[in-house]
């Protein structure tokens, strides 16, 4: 059982950058397909930015040219690097490892708050 640790969110103002790290621990973390994820308050989570087992990478409309997510096998982890925050980027994101084509999840994170001030 794959176990997830985010890091990385934090107060950032509009325009700024941030890494969001989720290390993993566990066996077969490659095989993994791998996601963030973020819910805001009163919204429901939604899906950023996925990444497959061959890094075939997917994102949302709000976020493409903005985020990038990027995986290291050999350190078990996943990033998100996040570009021109936009205050409506403020949400808890969460990590997620799932089927191998990163479409359906299987084990979340705790989750890490990033909040984008104007």
């Amino acid at each position: 059982q794959i176990k997830l640790v985010e890091s990385g969110g934090g107060l950032v103002q509009t325009g700024g950058s941030l890494r969001l790290s989720c290390v993993a621990s566990g066996s077969f973390f490659s095989v993994y397909g791998m996601g963030w994820h973020r819910q805001a308050p009163g919204k429901q989570r939604e899906s950023v930015a996925a990444i497959t087992r061959s890094d075939i990478t997917r994102y949302a409309d709000s976020v493409k040219g903005r985020f990038t997510i990027s995986r290291d096998n050999a350190k078990k982890t996943v990033y998100l690097q996040m570009n021109n925050l936009k205050s409506e980027d403020t949400a808890v994101y969460y990590c997620a490892a799932g089927d191998s084509l990163a479409t359906t999840w299987r084990t979340w994170g705790q989750g890490t708050q990033v909040t984008v001030s104007s």
